[in-house]
């Protein structure tokens, strides 16, 4: 479930940054840009969101998993593998990659003369 939420929540961050940045997608592509580079643009600042937000998630809880390591002993051992660590990477980055593919699309496809008469 907290998958789905974090998915969610890159979306809707990729989607303001698309947003607020139509100028910059105008001009991008106005001067010679490809759709493929501004999908491109978007999706590698998804996947880096992604990346960031999985690397530190995943060692706050090392860090609490460790910390609370006494007091669960008596009532129940955290097990912490890298086996696990690496399952959960994985399914994080392919829901923030799949969250992140919608926004790039919706950039990449924005027609220049569109995008240079947003407000700023």
């Amino acid at each position: 479930v907290s998958l789905v939420v974090g998915g969610v929540g890159v979306m809707n961050i990729m989607l303001v940054s698309v947003s607020e940045r139509t100028l910059e997608i105008g001009i991008r592509k106005a001067t010679g840009a490809r759709s493929r580079d501004i999908l491109w643009q978007f999706f590698l600042e998804s996947t880096y969101l992604t990346f960031g937000a999985g690397a530190l998630g995943m060692a706050a809880g090392w860090g609490a998993a460790r910390a609370l390591a006494p007091l669960g002993d008596r009532i129940w051992p955290p097990v912490i593998t890298w086996e696990l660590a690496l399952v959960g990477f994985a399914v994080l980055t392919t829901v923030g990659l799949l969250a992140g593919l919608l926004p790039a699309r919706r950039a990449a496809r924005l027609p220049p003369a569109v995008a240079l008469r947003a407000e700023v």
